[in-house]
C-alpha cells in the first residue's frame, strides 16, 4: 500500500516468522515472508523491500550468505538489512558487518528495541530514497533542453537548470553573493513583453500571470533575434510562496508562423491590384456593352487586361523569389519614414479604402528598424483588419503619423468598426502557434496578423498599444517605432 514501508522477514522457522510479525503488527508496515535464502533472494528481486529482517542461522544458505548475495546485486545493494541472530559474540558481529549488514537484533528479541531499530532504519532508508530520487530528478531536469527556474517570494532565483542558465546568460548561482533576482538578470539582455504584465508580475510575485510572457533579445547586425516564452506555476512550501517557471526557446516556431503570415499578407497585397485589372477588363469585354464599343475602345480594354496580366506574371515571379528568401526584418535595411504616407495611400487604394491621413511635417530621411517588406506587411495588416472587421466592410479610417519624440515614430490607425471584449483586448498581441486548418490570417474576433505585427515591433525595440475607442464603436491601434 502507498505510504507503508515493506519489510521482508526471512526465517526458516515458522514460529520465528510469526514472532517477528506479531512484534511488528502496526499499520506503518506491510510484511512479506520467506522461509529460506533462495526464496529471500527471489522475493527481494521481485519486491525491492524497504527493509529485510534476516535470520542468520538457516540451513543450506545462511543469513550471512544471503546478505553477501544481496550486496552484489546492482539494484538491491542498498536495501537495509537487519540480522536477527542468537549469536552475540564479537566474531559473528564482525562477519555480519563484513557481509554488509546494517544492524543486528539479538534473540530473544526485545519488542521495544526491535521497533526502534526498524523505525530508525526504515526512516533513514526513506530519506535515502528521496535523496536519490531528487538527485535523479535534478539530473534529468539539468539535462533538459527546456529551461526551469524556481523563484522565491521576492523574485530571487533559488534554482536554475543548465538550459535556463544558458538561455538567460546566467552564471552558476553559487557564484553570486546573494541569489540574483529575475528582474536584474533579464534587464541587461532582454526586452520583456507584454511590458505591463511583466511589471505587475515582478512587482507583486504573488500569483503567476495567466498568459505566457516573452523575453526578446533584439536582432543586431551580427545575430538574429531570440524569443523566449515563459510560463509560471505558483506553489507553497515551508520556504513560503515559490513559482516554478519554464523557459522555452520559441524562435523557430515564431519565425515559421511569421513567415507564413507574411507570405499570406504579401500574396494578398501583391496579387490584388493586377488581378482586379485583368478581371475588370475581361468582364467589360464579355459583357453586353461590347456591341456598343468601337474597335479602339475594345483595343484599349484588351491592352488594359494584357497589362494587368503582365503585372500579375511579374508579381508571381516576385512571390517565387520571396519564397527563396522569407526573412523580412533586418536591422540594416530600414525604410525612410518620409516614404510611409505614400505607402499607406497605395495600400489603402489597393484595398479600396478611403482614409484620412494626418502626417507630421517633420517626417524625414531617418529610417525605421524594419525592412520595406516588413513595413508593407504591417501596414497591410492594420488597414485590412479595419476593413475586414467592419460590419459593412466600409470603415472610416484615420491614420496618424508623428515624431513626437526624437527617436520614435508614433503610427496610429483608428477605425469605426467592432468593439472587442476586455479578454480579446488583453490577448490581441499574444503570439499564436497553433495553425488554423485553412490559414486565413485571422482568429475569432481579432486578426492573427496583429500578433505577428507585435512580434516585428517588439523585435525592433518598439511598443504596441491597442484599445477600444471611447464612447463609440471601433478600435485604435498605436505603434511606437524606433527610428535612426
Amino acid at each position: 500500500m502507498p505510504g507503508k514501508s515493506l519489510i521482508l522477514i526471512v526465517d526458516d522457522a515458522p514460529l520465528g516468522r510469526e514472532t517477528l510479525a506479531s512484534l511488528l503488527a502496526i499499520p506503518d508496515y506491510e510484511l512479506a515472508f520467506a522461509g529460506d535464502g533462495p526464496t529471500a533472494l527471489a522475493m527481494s528481486e521481485a519486491l525491492t523491500p524497504d527493509l529485510i529482517l534476516l535470520d542468520v542461522m538457516m540451513p543450506g544458505m545462511s543469513g550471512f550468505d544471503v546478505c553477501r548475495q544481496l550486496r552484489k546485486h546492482p539494484r538491491l545493494s542498498e536495501v537495509p538489512i537487519i540480522l536477527v541472530t542468537a549469536l552475540d559474540d564479537r566474531e559473528s558481529r564482525l562477519e555480519g558487518l563484513d557481509a554488509g549488514a546494517d544492524d543486528f537484533v539479538t534473540k530473544p528479541i526485545d519488542r521495544a528495541e526491535l521497533r526502534v531499530r526498524v523505525r530508525t532504519v526504515t526512516r533513514l532508508n526513506r530519506y535515502r530514497r528521496l535523496h536519490n530520487e531528487r538527485a535523479r530528478f535534478e539530473w534529468v531536469v539539468d539535462q533538459a533542453t527546456q529551461g526551469y527556474l524556481i523563484l522565491g517570494a521576492q523574485g530571487e532565483i533559488r534554482y536554475a537548470n543548465q538550459s535556463a542558465r544558458t538561455l538567460l546568460e546566467l552564471g552558476p548561482l553559487d557564484t553570486y553573493p546573494t541569489p540574483p533576482r529575475l528582474r536584474d538578470i533579464v534587464q541587461p539582455h532582454f526586452r520583456p513583453e507584454p511590458a505591463d504584465i511583466w511589471q505587475r508580475w515582478l512587482a507583486a510575485m504573488d500569483s503567476p500571470p495567466q498568459v505566457p510572457l516573452y523575453l526578446i533579445r533584439m536582432e543586431t547586425e551580427l545575430s538574429a533575434a531570440l524569443w523566449l516564452e515563459l510560463t509560471a506555476l505558483a506553489q507553497s512550501d515551508r520556504n513560503g510562496l515559490e513559482q516554478l517557471v519554464s523557459i522555452r526557446d520559441i524562435t523557430t516556431q515564431l519565425t515559421t508562423q511569421r513567415d507564413t503570415w507574411t507570405f499570406h499578407s504579401m500574396v494578398m497585397h501583391k496579387l490584388n491590384t493586377p488581378l482586379q485589372t485583368v478581371l475588370g477588363g475581361l468582364e467589360l469585354i464579355s459583357s453586353e456593352l461590347i456591341d456598343e464599343m468601337s474597335k479602339d475602345e475594345m483595343r484599349t480594354l484588351a491592352l488594359l487586361a494584357q497589362g494587368g496580366a503582365h503585372r500579375l506574371g511579374a508579381t508571381i515571379a516576385d512571390i517565387l523569389q520571396y519564397i527563396k528568401a522569407p526573412v523580412i526584418a533586418r536591422a540594416g535595411d530600414g525604410v525612410e519614414i518620409q516614404r510611409l504616407p505614400a505607402l499607406v495611400e497605395q495600400i489603402a487604394a489597393d484595398l479600396g479604402l478611403s482614409i484620412q491621413l494626418h502626417t507630421d511635417p517633420n517626417l524625414d530621411t531617418r529610417k525605421l528598424h524594419l525592412s520595406m517588406r516588413a513595413v508593407e506587411c504591417v501596414l497591410w495588416e492594420l488597414l485590412e483588419n479595419a476593413q475586414k472587421f467592419h460590419p459593412a466592410h466600409a470603415p472610416e479610417v484615420i491614420v496618424k503619423m508623428a515624431c513626437d519624440a526624437p527617436d520614435v515614430l508614433d503610427f496610429c490607425v483608428i477605425d469605426n468598426g467592432i468593439t472587442l471584449s476586455p479578454e480579446q483586448v488583453a490577448r490581441v498581441w499574444m503570439p499564436y502557434y497553433q495553425a488554423e486548418k485553412h490559414f486565413t490570417g485571422e482568429m475569432p474576433g481579432i486578426g492573427l496578423g496583429l500578433s505577428m505585427v507585435a512580434a516585428l515591433v517588439w523585435e525592433c525595440g518598439g511598443r504596441c498599444h491597442f484599445q477600444n475607442r471611447d464612447g463609440q464603436p471601433g478600435v485604435m491601434v498605436q505603434l511606437q517605432l524606433p527610428v535612426r
